[in-house]
């Protein structure tokens, strides 16, 4: 550790993302102890000063802020982390950047594709190592998808699909806005699921698949009025529920995607699929670890879809946890990528997605709101 060079952190929010981050920060010298960088939990900043001082405490930050601007002005912070609710993520970037730090942004990049741009420009004049936290990218058996994608096996792709289903804002009782219900309010988030779910299942299509060429899309919002819990009065909801649309790729391929918080006795079903001239692939985040697979040059007799436990050291990512055979989680993927960002910090290159690419997934998401609103093909 004593020949290691310090990143120290500043944490902008303390909520759900602020601990993942955290705790990517604190696992990834045990487990990547090659890396020539080491993050330092330097500050976490958060309005609430008993709430983050708790957080800071339990987490080993050694200082905490409730002013943004302060800790982005601190000379002690190399990178700037943003975990705050996604209406603060163009100001804070744009600051950041202006200030000379790097920054890793939570998804999506911004509410809106003209917040995304002028974050886009703000890191570009600037200068300054930047990426966004699209995780699953990380999880060993899709970086294992893409490897397979890559290496032509599947053959000319004709479908793409994905899935991003909850059901956690079905009771028409539950409050919109607020420290907890940002994710409801369409002046913190910029959208519903659009922006915070199927966003992921955007990126990862993307990486996967090459860019979206247009868009058809509709969106429902089922319960049109809520208590905002910021005014205490009864307000229209004009997050989107749920969100269907389908594409096509530049590769020619076909995609057709669904996200909902509406889908009774689904958390967090996240799964897609890929059709190819010669093999398919199939992946589900319940089951994170295995990778489905169908390769039609298997003899006919026993042909059929198989399933890769990606634990193996040659496989993604798995020579740095255990034997093969046990399996990791979630929270790994937040650890991969705070090591590809140090390693990206050894050798020059991008961590993906940078901001400029993340810029892409934000132009889907515009294109699938503006398509709902008209009712029109859209074009990306």
């Amino acid at each position: 550790m004593t020949n290691k060079t310090e990143l120290r952190i500043g944490l902008i929010g303390c909520g759900f993302m602020g601990r993942t981050h955290t705790n990517g920060y604190k696992r990834v010298s045990d487990f990547f102890p090659d890396l020539t960088y080491r993050p330092v939990l330097k500050a976490v900043c958060s309005r609430n000063k008993d709430k983050v001082q708790a957080f800071a405490n339990q987490w080993g930050y050694e200082s905490v802020e409730t002013d943004w601007k302060v800790l982005i002005a601190r000379d002690d912070i190399d990178a700037v982390d943003i975990c705050a609710p996604n209406n603060m993520h163009a100001e804070i970037a744009i600051a950041a950047a202006a200030a000379g730090k790097m920054i890793l942004c939570e998804k999506p990049l911004a509410r809106t594709l003209d917040e995304a741009e002028l974050m886009v420009k703000a890191i570009e004049k600037a200068g300054v190592k930047n990426t966004v936290w699209y995780n699953y990218r990380r999880v060993p058996a899709v970086t294992l998808a893409k490897q397979i994608i890559d290496s032509g096996k599947l053959g000319k792709i004709f479908h793409y699909r994905a899935n991003f289903l909850q059901d956690w804002t079905i009771n028409a009782d539950l409050p919109q806005g607020g420290e907890a219900l940002w994710r409801l309010d369409i002046d913190a988030a910029g959208s519903g699921v659009t922006g915070d779910l199927l966003a992921h299942c955007i990126d990862t299509a993307i990486w996967l698949n090459g860019g979206i060429k247009d868009v058809s899309a509709m969106t429902e919002t089922f319960i049109k009025e809520r208590m905002h819990q910021l005014t205490g009065k009864i307000e229209k909801v004009e997050i989107d529920d749920a969100c269907l649309f389908h594409c096509h790729f530049n590769n020619g391929s076909l995609g057709l995607f669904e996200s909902t918080r509406y889908a009774r006795g689904h958390k967090a079903l996240y799964t897609f699929e890929i059709n190819g001239e010669h093999a398919s692939i199939r992946w589900d985040l319940h089951d994170l670890n295995r990778l489905e697979y169908f390769d039609h040059a298997d003899d006919s007799i026993v042909r059929g879809w198989r399933s890769i436990h990606v634990t193996d050291g040659d496989q993604p990512y798995m020579n740095k946890w255990w034997v093969p055979g046990l399996s990791i989680g979630y929270e790994h993927t937040f650890v991969h990528q705070v090591a590809d960002f140090l390693k990206s910090l050894e050798t020059g290159e991008t961590c993906s997605p940078t901001f400029q690419e993340a810029l892409e997934t934000q132009k889907v998401c515009q294109a699938v709101i503006e398509s709902a609103t008209s009712r029109s093909w859209k074009n990306i």
